[in-house]
């Protein structure tokens, strides 16, 4: 009998977000990071995914991550933050591996500064799930199974 391993998802948390809860409560909320990934990795079991989360204020951290990924994860769900707006590297990245994915956003960007309306990133993605706080990670993980299976 062949055993099925379960897909796996990567998240992938760019800058400044290793400073939720604390930071900015008012647009990102009072749950931390450590909180997020906890609710990230319970909602991953019920789903039968595998779960690896990584969180980088760098860019080319993130760009060796995403590169690094290639063959050995299914999906990445990504808040690229504040390079959303301007990594043509990261872009690049994930247009390098054909892995796909799926941003996510903690606020609605279109509803803020100008800048921030535009994502360098979104239309080489699946989707975009963006404004509903920490529920944009849980939808882009219900999202994925749906996706993958």
């Amino acid at each position: 009998m062949k055993i099925k391993k379960n897909k796996k998802v990567l998240v992938i948390h760019g800058p400044n977000l290793n400073l939720l809860g604390k930071r900015e409560v008012s647009v990102y909320g009072k749950t931390t990071l450590r909180e997020l990934n906890t609710l990230l990795k319970k909602e991953a079991k019920k789903l039968n995914l595998s779960l690896e989360t990584f969180q980088s204020n760098s860019e080319g951290e993130i760009v060796n991550k995403i590169n690094s990924s290639l063959g050995k994860v299914d999906f990445i769900i990504i808040n690229p933050a504040a390079y959303t707006h301007t990594s043509v590297a990261i872009r690049d990245a994930l247009l390098s591996v054909e892995i796909p994915t799926i941003e996510v956003h903690l606020s609605n960007i279109f509803a803020r500064e100008e800048f921030r309306k535009k994502s360098l990133i979104s239309d080489v993605v699946k989707g975009v799930i963006s404004g509903l706080g920490i529920h944009s990670y849980l939808l882009a993980l219900k999202a994925v199974k749906a996706l993958i299976s």
